[in-house]
């Protein structure tokens, strides 16, 4: 398998419109990798897309990619979902009857009951099925769906409206988190992977100085996973690599100061990467 990063901002993307702060002039200024664009990934092989943010069009331009043959859904969240008029680019419009390519979405069992009552995601995913653009699959809890000699596990998650999708073949093992690890504990399945994909994390904690970066009183602290709690589970996971994604703005690290990051943690001795768009990382 190969994993193509095709975005590794988060809801808050690098360079945040309207801001003008130093991360955000160099990310205009130099591009990628040092911008960041909406969560999203493309596994070859298997050949999956992983969530469709608002840039997704640009996204599978710049990689070339399309068209697309499946796309799992990790949750409801804006961030992850918006892009989804992305599909209506499989409509044939020079010929007659049209031949339309139809791609297989795939919503595990809760991401299929959010999207009947969240942001019109049932409606529209409807429509564009009525054309033959998409074709939708629910995958049960506990059920695997095989693409291409491989095993694809939606695996939910401690916050139980998100999942991570474990991708298995007779020799390797890949874990994708999007996003949300906030109280979770890998189960013995996921362990000793040879790549774990995991959101970043927010740095309650200046990673240089140890200072605190965001109050302790802060609600944000109750829902989302910070980047410590992130090294704790990449510990638990056991994974022979890991990759870093969605990187927001707010954290205030740029690409430069990510290297130097990446240097100290494997100094200590974790296997960490971060992401950047358009990374492709072969197993």
């Amino acid at each position: 398998m190969e994993i193509e990063f095709l975005g590794t901002g988060g809801a808050i993307t690098i360079p945040r419109p309207g801001c003008t702060c130093n991360l955000c002039h160099e990310a205009r200024t130099k591009g990628i990798p040092y911008s960041r664009s909406g969560p999203s990934l493309f596994v070859h092989g298997p050949n999956v897309l992983i969530d469709t943010p608002e840039e997704i069009k640009e996204q599978l331009n710049r990689a070339g990619l399309g068209p697309i043959d499946a796309c799992f859904y990790s949750h409801w969240h804006p961030d992850h979902t918006m892009g989804r008029r992305v599909w209506e680019m499989n409509q044939d419009w020079r010929q007659w009857p049209p031949r339309n390519h139809t791609t297989d979405i795939y919503l595990p069992q809760q991401v299929a009951a959010d999207f009947q009552a969240r942001l019109g995601l049932e409606e529209h995913f409807a429509y564009m099925a009525s054309h033959r653009l998409v074709r939708l699959h629910q995958v049960a809890d506990g059920a695997s769906v095989s693409l291409n000699q491989t095993s694809i596990t939606p695996i939910r998650l401690s916050e139980d409206y998100v999942y991570a999708f474990l991708f298995e073949t007779e020799s390797q093992r890949l874990l994708v988190a999007p996003d949300e690890l906030y109280g979770w504990q890998p189960p013995g399945r996921v362990q000793n992977l040879d790549l774990a994909i995991l959101p970043m994390g927010i740095l309650e904690f200046d990673v240089w100085s140890g200072a605190r970066r965001i109050p302790a009183e802060h609600p944000v602290l109750r829902r989302e996973a910070t980047f410590r709690q992130t090294l704790a589970i990449i510990h638990q996971l056991n994974a022979r690599q890991v990759y870093l994604t969605h990187i927001e703005e707010p954290d205030q690290m740029g690409y430069s100061d990510l290297l130097r990051l990446e240097e100290k943690l494997q100094a200590a001795g974790y296997p960490i990467r971060f992401a950047y768009d358009g990374l492709r990382v072969t197993l």
